[in-house]
């Protein structure tokens, strides 16, 4: 069964989240095949100050 990772920051609405959710289910059954009850969407929300890019924090490179 595959399954597709995302990690981004938090503040996404759910609405948000179902669209993305659909979008990575069909582009992946187009693109591989299999069918969407075989897949597996995980998102997981982080905090800017828990990410850290190019040596800082992404709460200091991109505040709110």
């Amino acid at each position: 069964m595959p399954i597709i990772r995302v990690e981004m920051f938090k503040g996404r609405m759910r609405e948000q989240k179902r669209e993305l959710v659909k979008e990575l289910t069909d582009g992946f059954v187009r693109a591989c095949g299999g069918t969407a009850a075989g897949l597996t969407v995980v998102i997981t929300d982080v905090k800017k100050e828990d990410w850290g890019s190019a040596g800082k924090l992404c709460a200091d490179k991109y505040p709110d």
